[in-house]
């Protein structure tokens, strides 16, 4: 892959990241969170998975309950708490809020099992958790949407572990789209037992539906997966700063939400801070002994 198709691909994945929360904002006046999200991975990964039936599928009980458990964390953990975040928060806040989770993959590899990092990481570490703080503004008004959106990021962060550990013996599309499933069904079970399940039918309903199926779901992760295993995941997963960037700016966009200076100020200390705890000079290093225990708890 050369370098400008890399970058124009790191660019689109990270632009429809960022917009599937205003978007998701959006269909949230239509329907409830877990269900939304629900019907949402319930149907891409039914897709995906009917797409690529022909390719190598998961080898027993073992590899399913893999790809199960990263989709528990990944779709239904993630996007899940995302989502109902948005009933306290800002569609920006809660982008902001989701992508500290590489800031939470080192603090997690180096409290549980003794990973060590750079010193320019932990630097990256403190300005991220510093970023996060600065988000709430002077009056550090906290909600319960901004304990939810950070349990998000920190279902992301084992959710990347995780992957690391597993995703090398799956084929990267069939993975994505099996975890969808997987997370769309525990979203489904969500919504049963812990909301008032409800969806209306109208254009704008369908509208959002059809768009997060197919760009923010299918077109997003067979981005990502393909993006990871054809170049530096280190230096890929670098850019995700953009993404909280384009969640911001879509907020303001589509749904005119403040554009707030310590939330602006918050969001930029976030996305230095991602940058330099992923970012690598040289070749990608291998994941550390320490963080590959972590990801096998």
């Amino acid at each position: 892959m050369n370098r400008t198709t890399y970058v124009g691909l790191i660019v689109l994945t990270t632009l429809i990241m960022g917009l599937a929360f205003p978007v998701g904002r959006i269909g949230l006046e239509e329907a409830s969170p877990f269900l939304l999200m629900g019907v949402r991975f319930v149907l891409g990964g039914a897709i995906m998975a009917a797409a690529v039936r022909k390719r190598p599928q998961p080898r027993g009980a073992k590899q399913w309950g893999q790809a199960a458990l990263i989709g528990a964390f990944n779709s239904a953990g993630v996007m899940g708490c995302a989502y109902y975040s948005m009933k306290w928060i800002t569609s920006g806040e809660s982008a902001i809020l989701t992508f500290v989770h590489p800031l939470l993959v080192i603090v997690i590899s180096a409290l549980l099992a003794g990973a060590r990092y750079r010193a320019r990481q932990w630097i990256g570490a403190a300005l991220g958790l510093a970023g996060v703080v600065v988000t709430f503004g002077t009056s550090f008004h906290v909600s319960p949407g901004t304990f939810i959106g950070l349990l998000g990021a920190l279902f992301f962060a084992l959710a990347t572990l995780l992957t690391k550990r597993w995703g090398g013996s799956f084929d990267s599309f069939v993975l994505a789209g099996y975890q969808m499933l997987a997370g769309g069904l525990v979203l489904l079970a969500l919504s049963a037992v812990s909301e008032r399940p409800h969806l209306h039918v109208n254009l704008t309903a369908i509208g959002v539906l059809l768009w997060l199926v197919f760009i923010h779901s299918i077109g997003q992760f067979s981005l990502w997966f393909y993006l990871l295993k054809k170049s530096d995941p280190a230096r890929t997963s670098a850019f995700l700063f953009l993404a909280p960037l384009f969640g911001v700016l879509g907020g303001r966009v589509l749904l005119g939400e403040p554009l707030h200076w310590y939330v602006a100020a918050g969001g930029a200390l976030i996305c230095l801070g991602v940058f330099l705890v992923n970012w690598r000079n040289g070749p990608a290093e291998p994941m550390p002994d320490a963080a590959a225990k972590v990801a096998r708890v």
